[in-house]
């Protein structure tokens, strides 16, 4: 836990941030071919990650932050400090995915099914029959949208040319992209995707079962009133 004097809003705030701030990084890295940009960017991935225990003054956080911080130095100045860059949007997606997928297993309870019970302040039990069926469709169907997305992630950064996955190891790929254009769908395409097909969803989603949402300001307002606790167990 955070110290008592840090607001609770600190920890999701920051990460927000540099939530916000790593794809511009990773993308200006991938344009000027930036070994110390690249580091950079990893570096924010890792405070992402580490912000809690830093904040809360852990030592490990600390000591995890200062040898992450010395191999990004060695890792800038090499001529392999775009290849992480490459694996972030696989790794990254690929984990969420997963995270929707494993809910789909018998006895468990689909992810979106949690969220919907936790909307509606009802016991999953409790929801319409026709609701339950509806939200695990759903996480399914997130889960086949981010594994189609994953893998076109690492196909791209399999053929980016010069310094692609296949272009590392000395393979020319049969087809190519430029790292550019690989930049532009990983860093930025990506995130119109996932918001353009959830945007989609609440709009079919609030026709199918009209009266719960006055629009998507009160529908993200309610999602947002669920708390960082709610958000952070949800996928553990």
């Amino acid at each position: 836990m955070t110290p008592p004097y840090s607001p609770p809003w600190l920890v999701p705030a920051l990460r927000v941030a540099l939530a916000i701030a790593y794809p511009f990084l990773a993308h200006a890295a991938s344009l000027r071919d930036s070994g110390p940009l690249a580091a950079c960017a990893l570096a924010v991935i890792a405070l992402m990650a580490l912000v809690e225990g830093l904040l809360a003054r852990r030592a490990r956080a600390w000591l995890v932050l200062l040898v992450i911080g010395l191999a990004l130095v060695g890792l800038a100045r090499s001529s392999y400090a775009q290849l992480p860059l490459l694996l972030v949007p696989v790794a990254f997606i690929g984990l969420i995915g997963w995270s929707f997928g494993r809910t789909l297993r018998a006895g468990r309870l689909p992810l979106i099914t949690r969220i919907v019970s936790a909307l509606e302040r009802k016991a999953p039990d409790a929801l319409e029959p026709e609701l339950r069926v509806y939200t695990r469709r759903l996480t399914l169907a997130w889960t086949v949208v981010l594994a189609a997305l994953g893998a076109c992630n690492l196909v791209l950064a399999a053929i980016a040319v010069p310094n692609g996955l296949l272009g590392s190891v000395g393979i020319v790929p049969p087809v190519a992209v430029t790292e550019a254009q690989w930049s532009w769908f990983a860093n930025w395409l990506n995130y119109g995707l996932v918001g353009g097909f959830f945007l989609l969803e609440y709009l079919y989603r609030k026709r199918r079962f009209p009266g719960r949402y006055r629009n998507f300001a009160d529908f993200a307002g309610r999602m947002s009133r669920l708390g960082p606790a709610f958000w952070r167990d949800l996928f553990r």
